[in-house]
């Protein structure tokens, strides 16, 4: 596996495609969901090979967008299959990626471990120091795309959406599953007041 190569490779697609609207789902959220990545990687013992391919799907996870929001997990598995064979992954190798990010799918129904680590990273956000200030590009993306109008109804989105979230590897759920009840448990006193 090229895996410096497959990330030169997609790192630029993404700067180059991605639409400046992804206040989101920009090439930083895929960064960050890298270095999660990464460390959690580290913290579970995960096989180098399992962490190279972990590493790579992380880096196409969000790629679809270049293509549509609509099923954009979809289209970064066309992506995969299309472009990672130029960089010596196998068809076995190439089928793990596409099931990694198929993972991260809403709402995440991983089947592997290895699922569950990206799954976990793609989110990990919920249950950190930063949720508010990343959670407010989410809003800024959704409103701009027509998804929400207002901070109510937003806020309301995600009570919904963080009381159906559930954190699967044995790291986040220690170090990130506290947090998140605390951001919950303060999104619905806002809620409340309304």
């Amino acid at each position: 596996m090229q895996y410096t190569a497959a990330k030169k490779f997609i790192l630029q697609k993404l700067e180059e495609e991605l639409s400046p609207h992804l206040t989101y789902h920009g090439l930083h959220h895929t960064l960050d969901v890298l270095e999660v990545t990464k460390k959690l990687c580290e913290e579970l013992n995960i096989s180098e090979e399992n962490t190279t391919l972990l590493k790579t799907a992380a880096l196409f996870h969000d790629s679809g967008f270049t293509v549509s929001s609509q099923n954009h997990e979809q289209h970064g598995c066309e992506i995969v299959r299309e472009h990672l064979p130029d960089f010596n992954y196998s068809e076995a190798q190439i089928e793990k990626i596409c099931g990694m990010i198929m993972a991260t799918k809403i709402p995440q129904s991983p089947q592997n471990h290895l699922e569950d680590i990206l799954a976990d990273a793609d989110l990990d956000y919920l249950g950190r120091d930063d949720f508010y200030r990343i959670g407010n590009t989410l809003f800024t993306e959704l409103k701009h795309f027509g998804v929400v109008k207002t901070e109510e109804d937003w806020n309301r989105i995600q009570i919904s959406f963080l009381k159906g979230h559930g954190f699967f590897t044995s790291y986040n759920k220690a170090h990130r599953q506290p947090k998140k009840r605390a951001h919950l448990a303060e999104i619905e006193e806002i809620v409340a007041n309304y």
